[in-house]
């Protein structure tokens, strides 16, 4: 128990020392120091429970308590305040009913509610620890390189960099939080620290100071996050109410134990269910995800691809159990489901390369939300390995983006022509990324063929379709992104040394681990996530994809690395100019055209707007999302209503 308070409590103390300290070479060694104590801890705690499995800690603190109600007052204070100063009146009136409705059920029938155990930690939260603590520190330390370039090609704007990094740590205290607390008010409590947490990262360009175009569309997009994770969180609170209410018992662990059997359990999956798919972005709700690529890139990396919107999914993935065969499952299978199509549909018409990594983020969590609505021992395996693959995957090409865009001065994908010469290793590591996200034999493309055999087993022919088609779509916009990383067009000046060292080490490690999590695919299996799922489903799953060609997938990725390592670049090339749609003129980018012109060489992806805009499928798939999401809530709420439930589970 000592390694999850020191995971909580020492970002918090990092993070008063880095908003104190505003030196960049305190700031530095702070950061650094800081990342590698978080990571070990990080590792010490799996370490430590690896073998134990489930473990509940009763752990109880008055104080605690009446400490965590005070900060939920403030922060409710504090929204109300900034929705009146920028008027944004809807994210104050969300505060304004979450907040006294908590208050009002812990002073009342919360108070005597007794809870067993405050803590816990099982396979599946030393998992999401990891990711947080080993995936979270890396993108701190890129943050140091990459926010005194921000800071340089912004200097007009006040140096806020101490704030940023503040933030970055208290998200990182919560997330480990979260997913570690078993009483559900202290979810709720880090639950709406992570959603003011993105909230402030979001706006760092436009809140609490003069705003210019650009800020105000940062303060919009920040006011747009806030609302819907309060709305989700509203859902949250409302789910702790009604279990409290019904059932005496404020414990996840307890809400799980009553599974699909309970009408109490159901409804209340279904309220949780609902704040996991606001806080994973799923339509209607993907717009806050999309307007958060303004935000500096180490948000995007991990708040929006790592840990945050992992925080949804974390809650669906737990919720399986529950969800399974009923109403509240259909209505998390459909919306995932929706949401995995269109978005992935969607992210074929974008070249901005952050909102195509947005989309295709959108769309994964979708896949993972789908699985967990299933929640059968299948899909919960290919959502868990989902989650991983994705984290450090997904980290790796947002970080990737920021150092291009910084060197390169675009983000643009089709500004990405001539990379290779320019920035050799990062068109390498997007290469890595993007391979790995797609390709045999790595583990996205693995877990997604898990996930199909899992629908296939459920007789769900609806959502065979479904993954059949957006998987299609995935494949084109990732081929797109990977030929035009492939392209060679011209010789051009190396530029990859003012990159900072900070930038490279995050990157270079994230690599190894999307590497390691490959070659590590049966282990990872076999000691954590099925051990989970015997405990969670009573029994041993029948996984999709056997242990053998686990291996064999291992075998395969370790004999891709063997011949990138030995042939790459060892081979002697005849090198003969490009054939293109005429003669050469001798440089590869111009050549003769009809009536012997001059025509210059473009390389140039096709975007297709026409047929899949972003506006036509996020409009078809947030009116499907919405209908579904309202007829199965406003089911539950007319029980409730009705005094349907009764009481007890």
């Amino acid at each position: 128990m000592g390694t999850i308070f020191f995971l909580i409590l020492f970002p918090i103390v990092v993070a008063i020392l880095l908003l104190v300290l505003k030196a960049d070479a305190a700031r530095d060694i702070i950061v650094k120091i800081a990342a590698l104590a978080i990571a070990a801890a990080s590792i010490l705690l799996a370490v430590q429970y690896f073998s134990k499995g489930s473990q509940m800690f009763d752990y109880s603190s008055e104080v605690v308590n009446h400490i965590m109600m005070g900060i939920e007052i403030i922060l409710a204070v504090i929204i109300i305040v900034l929705s009146i100063r920028y008027k944004k009146f809807l994210a104050g009136l969300f505060a304004v009913i979450q907040a006294p409705l908590l208050v009002w059920f812990e002073l009342t029938k919360g108070h005597d509610i007794e809870v067993a155990n405050n803590l816990y930690i099982d396979r599946l939260s030393m998992i999401m620890v990891l990711i947080i603590g080993i995936v979270g520190s890396l993108i701190t330390v890129y943050a140091l390189g990459y926010m005194k370039d921000f800071q340089a090609h912004n200097e007009s704007a006040p140096d806020r960099r101490h704030w940023f990094f503040f933030l970055m740590f208290i998200f990182l205290s919560a997330m480990v939080g979260l997913v570690t607390s078993n009483n559900l008010i202290w979810m709720y409590f880090f639950w709406e620290i992570t959603s003011l947490c993105s909230f402030l990262l979001i706006g760092y360009n436009g809140l609490f100071h003069k705003e210019e175009d650009e800020d105000k569309v940062a303060t919009a997009n920040a006011f747009r996050a806030l609302i819907m994770n309060l709305f989700g969180g509203l859902g949250f609170a409302a789910g702790i109410v009604i279990l409290g209410l019904y059932s005496g018992t404020i414990e996840f662990n307890n809400l799980l134990a009553a599974g699909g059997t309970s009408q109490v359990a159901i409804v209340v999956a279904a309220f949780f269910a609902f704040a996991g798919i606001t806080k994973a972005a799923q339509m209607p709700f993907n717009s806050w995800l999309l307007g958060a690529m303004v935000a500096p890139t180490p948000t995007s990396a991990l708040l929006h691809s790592s840990t945050m919107v992992k925080a949804g999914v974390f809650m669906v993935i737990k919720l399986a159990p529950v969800l399974h065969g009923n109403y509240a499952g259909l209505m998390v299978m459909m919306v995932g489901g929706i949401t995995f199509l269109f978005a992935s549909f969607a992210a074929i018409s974008q070249s901005n390369g952050k909102r195509v990594l947005a989309y295709s983020t959108v769309a994964n969590l979708g896949l993972i939300v789908t699985c967990g609505g299933l929640g059968t021992a299948n899909s919960v395996w290919a959502g868990i390995m989902l989650i991983i693959f994705h984290a450090v995957t997904k980290s790796l090409l947002f970080l990737c983006v920021g150092t291009a865009e910084h060197n390169v001065g675009s983000r643009d994908i089709e500004d990405l022509d001539g990379l290779f010469g320019k920035m050799r290793r990062l068109a390498m590591f997007i290469m890595i990324g993007i391979a790995g996200m797609f390709l045999a034999p790595f583990g996205m493309l693995i877990s997604k063929w898990a996930t199909m055999v899992s629908f296939v087993n459920d007789g769900n022919i609806i959502l065979v379709a479904i993954i059949c088609f957006g998987s299609a779509a995935t494949a084109f916009y990732w081929t797109k992104w990977l030929g035009k990383m492939s392209a060679v067009v011209a010789k051009s000046e190396n530029i990859q040394d003012k990159v900072h060292g900070a930038e490279w080490f995050a990157q270079g490690t994230l690599v190894t681990l999307i590497i390691g999590v490959c070659l590590l695919f049966p282990l990872i299996s076999g000691r954590m996530v099925e051990p989970y799922l015997d405990g969670v489903f009573a029994g041993s799953a029948d996984l999709a994809i056997s242990s053998t060609n686990m291996i064999i997938m291992c075998i395969m990725v370790a004999v891709i690395l063997l011949l990138v390592v030995f042939f790459f670049g060892r081979t002697k090339k005849r090198i003969v100019n490009i054939y293109l749609s005429g003669a050469n003129e001798g440089d590869n980018l111009q050549f003769r055209g009809a009536m012997d012109t001059p025509m210059a060489v473009s390389l140039r992806n096709w975007y297709m707007e026409s047929y899949f805009g972003e506006k036509k499928m996020n409009v078809i798939g947030d009116i499907a999302s919405t209908v579904m999401m309202v007829y199965v809530l406003g089911t539950f709420i007319g029980f409730l209503i009705n005094g349907g439930l009764g009481g007890g589970m």
